[in-house]
């Protein structure tokens, strides 16, 4: 189980070592390294993302980007990505649902919806994102 561990924190960009340490000595960037292992140790097909990178600097945000897309590849995972940052949606789907007050208002893949949108509430969103 440990070499498991240490394995999969490997994966993920962090040291073996720690697995030692306590929650409070992490950054942000690297608690959500650890939340990513915590899931993807236990090798499933299916992982559902709530704003991954919100809480984190550009800079970090796109480190965790690369390495979702690379585990991605690596382990043939399908993501179901909610973020309210379109730009981050650009880089991680191929596809997008549009939700607003909890009803879908569009849906399609990716560069169409944003570039294209149909309705007026996702070309609201893709404004005020400034992705066109």
């Amino acid at each position: 189980m440990e070499k498991r561990v240490h394995q999969t924190l490997q994966e993920v960009g962090l040291q073996e070592s720690v697995a030692s340490r306590y929650p409070h000595e992490f950054s942000g960037g690297q608690r959500q390294r650890i939340a990513i292992a915590r899931a993807i140790i236990l090798e499933p097909e299916l992982l559902v993302l709530d704003e991954p990178t919100s809480a984190l600097d550009r800079t970090v945000q796109k480190q965790i980007v690369e390495l979702l897309r690379d585990l991605q590849a690596r382990r043939q995972l399908s993501y179901l990505f909610i973020s309210h940052d379109l730009a981050v949606v650009r880089a991680m789907a191929h596809r997008i649902v549009v939700l607003k007050e909890g009803e879908v208002v569009e849906s399609g893949p990716s560069q169409d919806l944003l570039t294209a949108p149909q309705h007026e509430y996702t070309r609201r969103l893709v404004k005020a994102a400034q992705l066109v």
